[in-house]
This record gives structure tokens, C-alpha cells and sequence, in this order.
């Protein structure tokens, strides 16, 4: 009886050995913030439940490249966001499983822990990092999946539980864990090397045009384009908020409108980020637009008016702001000092 007593607490204590209690833990990884950011702005968002750690950066980026998250196998997360478009996609609208296109335009993922007011995609919808990727997986037009199949891919693949294990402590796999190491590689994902980058920090010099280009975007009786697209004091280059930008007098797509229920966000869409403009074409929340020229135009004199018209667009009354043929060479030769083609080729983002 005292020999099986001694037995039975015995197995008891082996049984509560876990991960946790053998002393291992993911090493931490902190992200590598660049220089012109810690000279200007605050620093990232980290949740405090999904610390970066290298072995969750790493199940993340082999989740994000691998089609086992859609109902077929046939896209995986990079089919729409890929590393040669700055993590976005050359199409209008993203194709999916199902290969229909959907209603918008793939955001570029770059810079994502400085989105300070936590709304994610171009309607907002999402509230974390972590819970815009659920979306994709389960939309009919994107991944055309269910958690449930995923995860129980993921628990019988021979490789993911014992990635899982070394990320998270656990080999058991839960749509909670996919989606924090899917949002620890996509922090990741940080682009500060443009032209224009090494400029602000004199280690390059501009043309004359890209100087003119830049008192353009700068000057409010001409681009007046600082409002919502930032300045060298910010390098993000987006305000990461939402504003009526003046593309249809008839708003039949209501953006945020649609997720707050409050009409004066009818056609209001988030600001994306002005850099790496040269390989994310084409351009707004539908790809209406297919060259940069054509978003020039739309601001010089395209500019339609609507019952939310954002009242940064000070001159949609005559269509625009009305720059020469010259005044917009020059704003688009300083756009293009915002693309970092470093940050498309860098190892650590590629499959």
C-alpha cells in the first residue's frame, strides 16, 4: 500500500512536468528599430500577451508562406501579400481560392507596430494586428477555410506541433497561437532604408526636383499633402487614419462607415503609407488607379464632392488643387525617394 501510495504521487508529478517546467523559454526578440524612427517617433506596439520571441517570428513567417492555412492548398498569405510588391499585390483586387476577385485592394504590410490607434485594414474593422489576420482565412473570397480544419492540419502535420512546442511552450495548436506568431513576423516587417531615409540622416542628397517635389507636398497652396501623408517629422508617412479622400460624389462603399454604424464615416478608408509607392501599384482601397500619375491627377483635379468629404480637402470645390504639368513631375520624382528596395529583398522576409 506504501509502495503504490509512493507510485501514484510519483506519476502525479511527472504528469505536471510541462515546457514551462524544464526551465525552457523562447528567446526574446526585439525588434530592430531603425534609426529614423527612434529620432522621431514613439515607440512600437507590442502586446503584452504576445511578446516577439525568435522561435514565434519564425513559426509566423513559415505560416505566412505556407498554403496550408486555405481550403485547397493553393494561396497562402504572401499569395496576396507578397515580398516583391512590398507585401502587397500587383492586382486591382486580390484574387482567392475560389479565383474571384474580391472588393479591395491588398495593403502593403510594412511598419505595422506603429499603428497607434489599432484599426487595421482599410475599413478599420479589426482591432489588433492579431485578430486582422483571422479574417482572411475563413472569407469565401480569400482563404475559403474554417479554423477548425486548420488547426487540426497544423496538430497533424510532423513539423508545426513541435514548432508550436518551441514557440509557445504548448504542441497543442489553437487559432490563438496561429494568429500571434502570424503578427510576430508581420512586426517584423519594417521599411526605413529609402532615398529619402538616408537623406534625413546625410547620407544622401536629393535632385533638385525631389527638393522641388518635396516644398510641394509640403506647401498648402499646392500638394497639401502633409495632412494625412506626415513629413521628415514623420517617417511612417500616414496619419494610420481614415478620411473621405474625395473619389466618388455617390458613396455605394461605405469604409469605416459600414463597422462604426455612423453615417458621417461613409467613404472614409484608412491612410496608407506613402512609401515604397514604386512597387505597390495599383493604388486606393478598390486599385482604381493603376499608375501614380493617375493619383496625382485624382488629387490635381479629380476630386469629387460627397456629404463626408474630409475638410483636408480644402479645394474639391474646383477639383483639386490644380498643380502644373511641372509641379507634378516634381511631386512624383520626391514619392519615389519613399521606396526602399532593401526592404523587398531583405532575407529574412523571403520564403
Amino acid at each position: 500500500m506504501k509502495n503504490g501510495l509512493i507510485l501514484i504521487a510519483f506519476i502525479i508529478i511527472c504528469s505536471g512536468c510541462s515546457s514551462d517546467d524544464s526551465g525552457y523559454q523562447p528567446a526574446s526578440l526585439s525588434l530592430d528599430i531603425p534609426e529614423i524612427f527612434s529620432n522621431n517617433i514613439i515607440p512600437p506596439v507590442i502586446p503584452t500577451d504576445n511578446p516577439q520571441t525568435a522561435e514565434g517570428v519564425a513559426l509566423g513567417k513559415k505560416l505566412f508562406f505556407d498554403g496550408i492555412l486555405s481550403s485547397d492548398g493553393s494561396k497562402s498569405c504572401a499569395s496576396c501579400h507578397s515580398p516583391q510588391n512590398a507585401f502587397s499585390d500587383n492586382t486591382p483586387t486580390s484574387i482567392g481560392v475560389a479565383g474571384v476577385a474580391g472588393f479591395r485592394n491588398s495593403m502593403p504590410l510594412f511598419n505595422l507596430a506603429w499603428n497607434y490607434n489599432e484599426r487595421f485594414t482599410w475599413t478599420g474593422r479589426e482591432l489588433s494586428l492579431e485578430r486582422q489576420i483571422e479574417g482572411p482565412v475563413t472569407n469565401p473570397i480569400e482563404l475559403q477555410n474554417n479554423w477548425e480544419d486548420v488547426v487540426e492540419r497544423l496538430q497533424n502535420d510532423p513539423e508545426y506541433p513541435e514548432l508550436f512546442e518551441l514557440a509557445f511552450n504548448t504542441s497543442t495548436i489553437s487559432k490563438d497561437l496561429i494568429t500571434k506568431a502570424i503578427a510576430q513576423f508581420e512586426r517584423t516587417l519594417i521599411s526605413a532604408n529609402s532615398k529619402f531615409d538616408q537623406y534625413s540622416l546625410g547620407q544622401a542628397s536629393l535632385t533638385q526636383q525631389e527638393l522641388n517635389g518635396l516644398d510641394i507636398f509640403l506647401r498648402e497652396d499646392k500638394g497639401d499633402c502633409f495632412h494625412c501623408h506626415g513629413n521628415p517629422n514623420n517617417p511612417l508617412w500616414t496619419d494610420n487614419d481614415f478620411h473621405n479622400n474625395g473619389l466618388d460624389a455617390t458613396l455605394t462603399d461605405l469604409g469605416l462607415g459600414a463597422f462604426t454604424g455612423d453615417p458621417n464615416d461613409n467613404g472614409k478608408f484608412k491612410t496608407p503609407s506613402l512609401r515604397n509607392l514604386a512597387y505597390t501599384a495599383p493604388y486606393m482601397h478598390d486599385g482604381r488607379f493603376a499608375t501614380l500619375d493617375e493619383v496625382i491627377d485624382h488629387y490635381s483635379e479629380g476630386l469629387q464632392n460627397s456629404p463626408t468629404i474630409d475638410p483636408l480637402m480644402k479645394k474639391v470645390a474646383q477639383g483639386g488643387v490644380q498643380l502644373s504639368p511641372q509641379e507634378k513631375a516634381d511631386l512624383k520624382a520626391f514619392l519615389l525617394t519613399l521606396s526602399d528596395p532593401s526592404f523587398l529583398n531583405n532575407p529574412d522576409f523571403q520564403n
